[in-house]
């Protein structure tokens, strides 16, 4: 059995591994989906003894299977969004408490105490749909700081903006997180010279606008929020932690995360640092699903732990570099 408070209490390079080879010892074992898919990729306990030989379960899996590692029930099932029609990822949440533990601990590792923040939320696309982890994630967050203007903002963009210059203003730290095409939205219509407040953007347009490149889209925010650097989250569906940038697009992870770049023509192969490829995430705090998935995001890693999202794989070529812009 795994002790889930040595997950979150990682020192170092050896302890994730060993925790790591662990965790993919008891999914091997307890996750039918993941067994299956290792044994067809003929992996096992006795030839798996080292991080870069663990097989890593393709993100679609979500879309088709229940991915799970745990024989008690869900206690909430957590979805993608995704247009009509489509087939979105369900995330089968058996300890909640992992979660908001995974979440708790990584903001308080890159930002400090919640209660430290007045959050503002401006993530209109989330909130008009169920089963979001990140609307789950940033409600508790808002509930946690005890900040009495922390809070929802769904179309009131000319109250958002009011209360974001005044409590600047006043001196009071304020994370603004936001959906990108609404950001912009409020940007195009008001300009902003802020200087208590961290902007963060958490990707996509979600089909509400056209596409921007990360560079031309933190440039028009930062313009329009009179800030010098815009944050950004890195965080999906199927994982239970996130990893933040503080400016440039340049993401760490918490303790407990991993990323791993794969060759886009050979999966089973890594591409040292500087090299673009497929990312590959350990997240050790999806300990009751699979903590072994490779995404359709394409990045790279940098030295110390750093990484960059440069785009995804174009559906219709998985193996190529074809890319869509984030």
């Amino acid at each position: 059995m795994i002790d889930t408070t040595q997950i979150f209490n990682i020192n170092s390079e050896e302890e994730f591994e060993h925790i790591a080879l662990d965790v993919f010892r008891h999914q091997l074992k307890n996750n039918p989906v993941y067994g299956e898919f290792c044994l067809y990729l003929g992996k096992n306990r006795t030839n798996v003894i080292e991080l870069k030989q663990i097989p890593f379960l393709p993100i679609d899996f979500f879309k088709t299977k229940k991915v799970v590692s745990s024989q008690n029930k869900e206690q909430i099932i957590f979805s993608s969004s995704g247009t009509t029609g489509q087939v979105t990822s369900k995330h089968y949440v058996t300890e909640l408490k992992l979660y908001e533990q995974s979440f708790h601990k990584g903001f308080t590792h890159f930002y400090g105490d919640v209660s430290d923040y007045c959050i503002l939320a401006l993530l209109p696309s989330y909130l008009e749909r169920s089963g979001s982890s990140l609307i789950y994630m940033v409600n508790d967050l808002i509930e946690k700081s005890q900040h009495p203007e922390s809070g929802f903002y769904l179309d009131e963009i000319e109250k958002l903006t009011k209360t974001l210059i005044r409590l600047d203003k006043e001196g009071k730290k304020i994370l603004l997180i936001g959906v990108s095409f609404a950001l912009l939205d409020l940007v195009e219509n008001h300009s902003l010279k802020l200087n208590n407040t961290i902007i963060m953007e958490t990707g996509g347009m979600k089909g509400r606008r056209k596409e921007l490149i990360r560079e031309e889209l933190h440039d028009i925010l930062k313009r329009g929020f009179g800030v010098e650097k815009i944050h950004s989250e890195y965080g999906m569906t199927e994982l239970l932690s996130q990893a933040y940038s503080k400016g440039n697009g340049i993401f760490k992870t918490p303790p407990w995360m991993k990323l791993l770049i794969r060759d886009t023509e050979d999966p089973l192969s890594y591409l040292n640092d500087g090299k673009t490829g497929g990312i590959n995430v350990i997240d050790l705090a999806n300990i009751n699903s699979c903590s072994f998935i490779a995404t359709q995001d394409l990045g790279k890693n940098h030295e110390n732990g750093l990484f960059e999202i440069l785009g995804r794989f174009d559906n219709s070529d998985i193996r190529g570099c074809n890319l869509m812009v984030v």
